[in-house]
């Protein structure tokens, strides 16, 4: 009976947590999408503006352009290419769940935020009841890897192995099959996808799954490379479980 229960537990608490992230998602999308595009707009407006006059301005306007210029690709907004990127947007829903999820586990890359008054006030709140819920889930994930754990620990200790042989065992079993799930491997996909070096991809699996998420490497947000759809969200999955990791090892 415990067992089932804690069953239903753990389904609940992967459902709430999904859901959470989902509406999440969903709200940011609406808070910040249209604020987005008429940056966009005035982005391109700013750019032809700048092509019909560039051979007469002064200093202090081509410094103005710069500083708008600046000021644009800082929100997220690179004013490169033709009038299609316009209808690209950053908040899409793979890109806001992401955004959501990356809120929640606190690596928080800087690199998408929020830019309304109201994306933001719902931001703080998100992240409130997100973070909690977070913990707890990737905790729950964290307990359910220690099962595995244990399972090998026993099947070592009736093997005749001694216990404190088998506790180190199982945290080297643990710590090698991580390096070699969560970062080795990961890093030779962000290669081919983004076109990066292994020791760079190494370096942003790191940054990422340690929560440091500096921001200077992000995934999917390279212009003109190709990515598969669902690509942000393969790569939210990596992380969530790469976090669980984590935290299994520092519970071992």
């Amino acid at each position: 009976k415990a067992m089932c229960s804690g069953k239903l537990q753990t389904s609940l608490l992967v459902a709430s947590y999904f859901i959470y992230l989902l509406v999440g998602a969903a709200v940011f999308q609406v808070l910040e999408r249209t604020a987005e595009k008429q940056e966009k707009i005035a982005a391109a407006q700013l750019k032809e503006a700048f092509l019909q006059n560039f051979t007469h301005l002064t200093v202090a306007e081509m410094e103005q352009f710069m500083k708008n210029l600046t000021e644009a690709i800082q929100n997220g907004v690179y004013p490169v290419g033709n009038e299609s990127q316009i209808e690209d947007s950053n908040w899409d829903f793979s890109n806001s769940f992401f955004f959501a999820g990356t809120v929640v586990s606190t690596i928080g890359y800087g690199t998408l935020r929020p830019k309304t008054a109201g994306g933001q006030i719902f931001c703080v709140f998100f992240a409130l009841f997100g973070i909690p819920l977070n913990i707890v889930f990737l905790h729950r994930v964290g307990k359910m890897l220690s099962l595995l754990c244990k399972k090998l620990g026993k099947f070592l200790h009736e093997k005749g192995m001694r216990k404190k042989k088998i506790k180190f065992l199982t945290l080297l079993f643990f710590l090698a099959t991580g390096i070699l799930v969560f970062l080795c491997l990961p890093s030779v996909f962000f290669q081919i996808t983004e076109g990066w070096s292994y020791s760079e991809g190494i370096y942003f699996a790191f940054i990422t799954l340690s929560t440091i998420g500096f921001g200077d490497y992000v995934v999917g947000k390279q212009p003109g490379r190709n990515y598969f759809s669902y690509y942000r969200t393969v790569v939210a999955i990596w992380i969530l479980f790469g976090l669980a990791w984590i935290a299994l090892l520092f519970n071992l």
